[in-house]
């Protein structure tokens, strides 16, 4: 019966790991000296950090004293009465590893998508896939692992921004567009950069959730940072989210209703994929202010000044919304585990999860305000 296992009971992965090439062309691979590290700093001593990696304290503590000989740095600082803590050298080691594990990270998940993809195409037994393109969000992560974790119903998620996924859903290419928009006086400017490709006959919009969007700021805000008017001060580092971005374009709009022109920001031109990695660019000391959800900064034990709300919506082809696969994630996304996921989530608010609209009861007259003056007559008829 072997033939007949399904593809999707095996899970692509693909993982960052980095090493060190000396001059003699030897490999330093740093893959355990950051896990050990990261341990350390979490339990505050090395047998504990040891016991978490499942290695000997001999072995853990051979690893950590090698690398401190290679870096010519020392790594931990070792107290009896406060324990064993990173020094700064080591505290920028697990940060550098974490800013590209979050740079990374949707290449990453997009790529191993497309290799589940392929090995799918050789099982002919194997159930479609139903495709979500989105811009990053931890909802829609939460989602993915949890809808793959259910052999009824497994789910291709590839991340791209909100613009690029709904025209993927636009051309055929996706069964599901994730993308978000502020609440407020932003909400009809940010829509028009999506009307191209949002029809109201052909589309509807699952709801998600609303999350909190502002300002990431180190721990009790050395600079001063209060609000985006701040981003000019002269020694003040600002980290920003891709172009084509919604939040980039949402900083944009922000710094425009200020008067205030982009090039005036030190480091408007700087980039990260995810909120993940504004958080971890500026925990690590490379930047002093990002923008993104909550959840990342809490994280990153980053303080947060609150900018906008955000409605964080699925877009998908009425037709489909009857298909067996797209009742299950609907009855998923209602379900309690899902409810329990999104419950955890600093910054989130999952009230009325799951229910479906129309463009109109979404966005109502802000809508109607965007849309092209065709869609504007299709949309009465």
């Amino acid at each position: 019966m072997a033939n007949q296992v399904k593809a999707y009971k095996f899970k692509a992965r693909l993982r960052s790991e980095w090493a060190l090439e000396k001059t003699s062309g030897e490999i330093l691979p740093l893959s355990e000296v950051i896990r050990l590290l990261a341990a350390v700093d979490a339990t505050g001593h090395i047998a504990g950090a040891c016991k978490a990696c499942g290695v000997s304290y001999r072995h853990g503590w051979g690893v950590l004293r090698n690398a401190e000989k290679e870096f010519e740095a020392p790594l931990l600082d070792t107290s009896r009465r406060l324990g064993t803590k990173l020094t700064a050298f080591g505290q920028h080691l697990i940060w550098a590893n974490r800013r590209v594990d979050a740079r990374l990270m949707p290449t990453l998940e997009s790529m191993a998508s497309e290799l589940q993809e392929e090995l799918e195409g050789l099982y002919p037994q194997s159930e479609r896939r139903l495709r979500l393109h989105a811009s990053h969000g931890f909802a829609v992560e939460g989602l993915t692992q949890l809808a793959n974790g259910l052999d009824m119903m497994p789910l291709e998620l590839r991340y791209r921004t909100a613009i690029e996924a709904l025209a993927s859903l636009n051309h055929g290419d996706c069964d599901l567009a994730g993308f978000q928009v502020p609440v407020g006086e932003f909400e009809s400017a940010i829509l028009d950069r999506y009307s191209e490709w949002l029809d109201p006959d052909q589309h509807r919009l699952i709801y998600l959730a609303v999350r909190n969007t502002g300002m990431f700021i180190q721990p009790g805000n050395p600079k001063g940072i209060v609000s985006i008017a701040d981003l000019v001060k002269p020694d003040v580092r600002f980290v920003n989210r891709q172009i084509g971005s919604s939040t980039r374009s949402l900083v944009g709009l922000m710094l425009q209703q200020l008067n205030i022109d982009s090039s005036r920001v030190q480091g408007f031109d700087n980039s990260e994929f995810t909120h993940m990695a504004i958080a971890a660019h500026i925990a690590s000391g490379m930047a002093d202010v990002g923008i993104g959800v909550e959840t990342a900064a809490w994280r990153c034990g980053l303080s947060f000044i609150p900018l906008a709300k955000e409605r964080y919506f699925l877009a998908v082809h009425r037709d489909t919304l009857q298909a067996p696969q797209m009742r299950h994630l609907l009855d998923l996304m209602k379900g309690e585990q899902y409810l329990q996921y999104m419950s955890q989530l600093v910054g989130y608010d999952a009230t009325g999860m799951g229910s479906v609209q129309t463009m109109e009861a979404a966005f109502g007259q802000a809508f109607a305000r965007t849309l092209p003056a065709s869609r504007k007559e299709s949309s009465k008829s």
